[in-house]
């Protein structure tokens, strides 16, 4: 840099700490593309880069009064983008090494432990409309259902016929089966009985 760009910039930076703005548009001219192919470099990635020399710049004009007056400003610069791309980078890595244990995590488990809170959400809600049920029919269906009883071995237990344990099983699903239609596996269970 030569003798003269040095002083135009140290003018320049007297006139940006008295927030004249045509002196930040004149700094902005001068150094956007510079700073845009020296992040580019570093990131290769276009989009990134413009979003680095943006931040720099958003920045040199917040700080503006902080900058010291006998500051190389070409340097100044290319020390703040740089910096940027160090974050850039940093939080880049962060990212990666979420997604990257949430995979391990994903791929370790294989959905298990979805599978087991669904199951216990929907059985969950399945004894809630079983426990709303009139008693005669919430006892037969519980032995169906939790006991695993043959229609038979519930109506000998309970003195009745197998057309009446049937039928109760029968009207317990008419039930329950409207008020649990978003939860698509009940439906398969009480297809089951």
């Amino acid at each position: 840099m030569s003798p003269n760009q040095i002083l135009i910039d140290q003018e320049l930076i007297t006139l940006l700490k008295n927030d004249d703005r045509g002196a930040f548009a004149t700094i902005y001219k001068r150094y956007w593309t510079v700073m845009y192919m020296h992040a580019l470099k570093m990131v290769r990635d276009e989009d990134d880069a413009r979003d680095i020399v943006q931040e720099v710049f958003t920045s040199l004009w917040i700080k503006r009064q902080s900058i010291n007056q006998d500051t190389n400003l070409g340097g100044f610069l290319f020390v703040s983008t740089k910096n940027r791309v160090l974050d850039l980078v940093a939080r880049k890595r962060v990212k990666f090494d979420y997604l990257d244990s949430l995979a391990t995590f994903a791929s370790t488990y294989n959905n298990q432990t979805v599978e087991s809170i669904e199951e216990k959400e929907i059985m969950d809600a399945l004894d809630k409309e079983i426990a709303l049920l009139p008693p005669k029919m919430k006892q037969i269906f519980e032995m169906r259902i939790y006991q695993h009883c043959t229609y038979k071995e519930i109506a000998d237990e309970l003195n009745i016929s197998d057309k009446t344990v049937k039928k109760q099983v029968s009207n317990a699903i008419k039930i329950i089966r409207p008020k649990l239609h978003h939860l698509s596996s009940i439906v398969l269970i009480l297809s089951g009985l």
